[in-house]
């Protein structure tokens, strides 16, 4: 028993960070959060997508609204889940992609650079009415949910500027309400900055459930979504 509180007591511990430091921590689930010996203790998400991007200084955004240029990153998820995690921090700096992962063709062109970064926003958003991989197409022209939104998390390395301000979220699904339930959908993150201003540089996006979702897939676009979804 004393190993297993010492086990969770290291998983809960949140990651150090200085200015040359950019890794991420465990990331863990809200459901069976505990308190161990005063210590916050999650456990980590059993399935964890990570995908790594990077913003063109002066890239066209995917939409703009407010003033703000929005970018968006697509994903299916065929099944419901009980809850999602979704974290970005940029820029990226001591990550190195894994096998699993996915990796943009402009993060791959653009891996050098550790200079530019931005301010992280985040949302997360699911396309109302499609709920079958064959819909997927229609998530061009679809109205999109609002489940949740993140600026700042102090769970969150700094970035180089010495500021938390990368963002993450947790959100549970609510059966009884069908705008927030986390069903079999189309779903994107939103992602621009805080304030009014560019968005570019590296970035590493981390999708996670407590529970494994076979077939999970995400693209940079709807058109990349559908032919990894139909490939699979």
């Amino acid at each position: 028993m004393k190993k297993m509180i010492a086990l969770l007591g290291v998983l809960a511990i949140t990651a150090t960070s200085t200015i040359t430091a950019q890794k991420l921590d465990k990331f863990g689930a809200d459901l069976g959060k505990k308190s161990v010996m005063g210590k916050e203790v999650r456990i980590p998400y059993t399935d964890l997508l990570t995908y790594y991007g990077y913003i063109k200084p002066g890239a066209k955004p995917d939409e703009e609204r407010g003033g703000k240029k929005y970018y968006y990153i697509y994903i299916w998820i065929p099944a419901a889940a009980p809850e999602v995690g979704v974290r970005m921090a940029s820029p990226v700096d001591k990550m190195t992609p894994e096998k699993t992962d996915i990796v943009s063709a402009d993060y791959t062109a653009n891996a050098a650079d550790k200079t530019n970064y931005f301010d992280t926003w985040i949302s997360l958003e699911r396309a109302e009415g499609i709920t079958s991989a064959a819909d997927l197409g229609k998530g061009k022209t679809a109205s999109w949910n609002v489940y949740d939104q993140n600026d700042d998390s102090s769970e969150m390395p700094a970035q180089p500027s010495g500021s938390k301000y990368n963002s993450l979220m947790r959100i549970t699904s609510e059966v009884s309400n069908p705008k927030k339930a986390l069903v079999a959908g189309l779903y994107r993150i939103g992602f621009t900055t805080y304030k009014t201003g560019e968005v570019q540089g590296s970035f590493v996006a981390q999708v996670g459930a407590p529970v494994k979702l076979p077939g999970v897939k995400i693209a940079q676009t709807i058109d990349e979504l559908m032919k990894l979804v139909a490939a699979q």
